[in-house]
């Protein structure tokens, strides 16, 4: 009995101190408690884009307003990283705005198109930071092929995107629906306004998408200007760094691995592609290039990549298989006990193009393949 009553009264001690924790974390939740919905929905005065103000008498704007904000509230991770990220890319964005006299409130189509991504991709070939489509990033001076992809450059996409929308709004005069068209393109938003004689974004029936899509502009907006209103409190030392860099120009007489560019920069293959992921695969191509290393890694950098390049050349010379009849990559690489991938990296072969007798390959293994 004795046993069972001393079970019983350490049971009691556990369920109070259990029970008073638990009300201490109560406590401490509602002291941090996140804002109200409702009180988040209401302003002293009506938002605006571009200084188009949204205009809450017409219709359903209200709660298509309503609807994106709260929804952007809702997924509260995402919107930490808009405003950790914006601190990186936003000052470039405006600069770039600001030269050419264009409202400031355009940088935040870059948030609702790829949450300031550069690799970030549509299931329908869209691609970057303004995620343009290959036709339209090329028409507005963007270079796009299997070497480099300029969409997914802050500076060559921001530029892009700012002659785009120049084009609409002179098109269209107006920001708002210079947004939706750059969303869904000037010849359907033309469309729409001829089939439905207005010309007013907020009365026209577009697609669902451009329907809701400057409403999500302005909830990112409305969050990343004022975020403290809507309880994101970040410290400094919270936001990602902005870009540092220096910007050198290289010509190269023929494909030249990044790997070379990083260690000339006294840094790491992932470092040169963070800071240039317009570069596509592992190798930049012959020709002219403007590329971003680490800062002060500029100076000495030809110096130092003058010699890399020469024992690289060195080196691929005395590991040189000359391909024989029968061969194929995948049974070179199981020769040489190495990736079949690298080969086509080693050597910057087409996907596309077979090999054949006679043929060249460089192919660095202890292993010389000659059994």
């Amino acid at each position: 009995m004795l046993r069972i009553k001393l079970i019983i009264i350490f049971l009691g001690i556990f369920l109070v101190a259990t029970a008073s924790g638990w009300c201490q974390r109560q406590k401490s939740l509602r002291t941090a408690r996140l804002p109200s919905l409702i009180s988040a929905l209401r302003f002293s005065k009506p938002p605006d884009f571009c200084g188009e103000t949204i205009p809450a008498d017409i219709g359903d704007v209200r709660e298509r307003m309503d609807k994106e904000l709260l929804l952007a509230l809702w997924d509260r991770p995402q919107v930490i990283l808009w405003l950790k990220r914006a601190n990186r890319y936003m000052p470039i964005i405006t600069r770039a705005l600001k030269e050419n006299q264009m409202p400031d409130d355009l940088k935040y189509i870059t948030v609702i198109e790829s949450a300031l991504r550069p690799h970030a991709g549509s299931v329908k070939g869209a691609m970057g930071f303004w995620q343009f489509m290959p036709a339209t990033g090329r028409k507005y001076g963007l270079t796009i092929n299997s070497d480099l992809d300029e969409r997914r450059s802050i500076f060559a996409s921001t530029r892009a995107a700012v002659k785009y929308l120049k084009v609409l709004h002179a098109q269209f005069d107006s920001w708002t629906l210079a947004a939706a068209a750059f969303n869904m393109g000037e010849q359907g938003l033309r469309t729409a306004i001829l089939t439905q004689k207005t010309d007013n974004y907020f009365k026209l029936y577009l697609s669902l998408e451009t329907q809701r899509y400057l409403f999500k502009i302005i909830a990112a907006k409305l969050i990343l200007s004022d975020p403290r209103r809507f309880r994101f409190y970040l410290k400094k030392s919270d936001y990602y760094p902005p870009l540092t860099f220096d910007r050198i120009e290289i010509k190269c007489d023929s494909k030249t691995p990044v790997s070379l560019i990083a260690e000339a920069a006294k840094t790491y293959f992932k470092m040169i592609k963070d800071l240039n992921p317009a570069i596509r695969g592992h190798n930049l191509a012959k020709g002219n290039h403007q590329i971003l290393i680490p800062k002060g890694a500029a100076k000495g950098f030809f110096e130092r990549l003058k010699p890399l390049l020469a024992q690289s050349r060195q080196k691929a010379q005395e590991h040189v298989y000359v391909v024989r009849q029968g061969d194929n990559l995948a049974a070179i690489a199981k020769r040489f006990n190495v990736p079949l991938p690298v080969l086509f990296i080693w050597n910057r072969l087409d996907l596309n193009k077979p090999i054949h007798p006679g043929d060249k390959l460089v192919v660095y293994s202890q292993n010389k393949g000659y059994e």
